[in-house]
């Protein structure tokens, strides 16, 4: 540390040892601390990283008498706020508002790189707990930070959550369940999916999910009828899609991780002037906006994503204040929509 630096008697590092670290000036140090929007992420990152090297006692605001006294509450989604993420941080930081706390959000694509972020948050004055959305970090660093006390609940879980982990989730084995009973009611036995990530919670649960009903009639899926991708989009369902219509003989139905990957294989199945639903059923999973606007209307399941960040800000205002939880991980429930998109299976001469 540079000499002269000041620290405050207890020895916590201040605002000004970081800023003659870093070379950046006090107001911007302080904008960081205080996860202001109008910050570059290279500059988050050298503010992060010089915390780090100073020591686990992070630089408290001047004038701040007391820790945590802000009562803000660091929300991190390492994603584009889409349609789908974006709903999830919204309802946080309203439902944080009504609770009396504010959110420090750290989200898109830039917070992705931030990795070792976790062990530096018992030390941010400016916040008293976290809501981690589909976490990246392994779960070693999410049960160092359960170690430590330091109160924090996981939305949409990546993994199956850590013993002793505060987690709300969708419930997507059930969801994926109905939606597959829906269609072998209307006769379909041959249907591909288009999945997401294997390595995530969600894909396993569903594919689960799918599979039941059709052992239920005697039917195993067939592996090559499955169809997974490490990032879940519109043109990455629209390939998945491609490759098994232009198989020899194609599925009659089609299930997808996500509304996205669904949209594209509806568009597949235009541009091989396959009908649907009368040649080909397509559904997809979440129910955002863009399910409403395809033309069929997409069959989907829909997912409380609202109430996913509600409950996990209920459910850490309650761990903040010293309250047991009587249930750590909390699954709520999902709703088959049926529209357009799906009927019966097409009879095969």
């Amino acid at each position: 540390m540079k000499q002269g630096s000041e620290t405050t008697q207890e020895g916590r590092v201040t605002i000004r040892d970081v800023a003659a670290q870093t070379g950046l000036s006090i107001a911007t140090v302080s904008r960081v601390l205080n996860g202001r929007a109008n910050v570059a992420p290279e500059t988050r990152d050298r503010v992060l990283q010089a915390m780090g090297g100073l020591g686990r006692r992070a630089p408290r605001r001047r004038g701040a008498g007391v820790p945590k006294a802000d009562n803000g509450v660091y929300v991190r989604c390492p994603y584009v706020l889409s349609d789908y993420f974006g709903l999830i941080v919204s309802a946080i930081t309203e439902a944080l508002d009504v609770h009396g706390m504010h959110a420090v959000v750290d989200a898109g694509e830039s917070a992705w790189g931030r990795t070792g972020v976790l062990p530096t948050l018992t030390a941010w004055p400016q916040v008293t707990g976290a809501i981690l959305i589909l976490p990246p970090e392994p779960e070693e660093e999410l049960e160092r930070l359960r170690d430590q006390g330091f109160p924090f609940v996981v939305v949409d879980p990546r993994t199956a959550p850590p013993r002793n982990i505060a987690a709300v989730s969708a419930a997507n084995f059930a969801g994926a369940r109905r939606l597959m009973t829906h269609l072998v009611e209307l006769g379909h036995r041959r249907v591909g999916v288009l999945g997401g990530p294997m390595d995530w919670m969600a894909m396993s649960d569903r594919l689960a999910g799918y599979t039941a009903p059709l052992v239920g009639v005697g039917v195993y899926p067939a592996p090559e009828l499955v169809r997974t991708v490490s990032d879940p989009t519109v043109e990455a369902g629209r390939a998945a899609a491609a490759e098994l219509l232009d198989r020899p003989e194609r599925p009659t139905a089609l299930v997808a991780f996500n509304d996205k990957m669904a949209v594209g294989a509806l568009q597949a199945a235009v541009e091989r002037g396959i009908r649907v639903p009368h040649e080909l059923s397509v559904a997809g999973f979440d129910d955002i906006d863009v399910s409403r606007t395809t033309h069929p209307a997409l069959t989907t399941v829909r997912q409380p994503l609202g109430e996913m960040g509600r409950m996990a800000v209920s459910l850490l205002g309650r761990m903040v204040t010293g309250h047991e939880l009587d249930a750590l991980h909390v699954e709520l429930a999902t709703d088959l929509v049926v529209r357009g998109s799906t009927g019966p299976a097409p009879i095969v001469g």
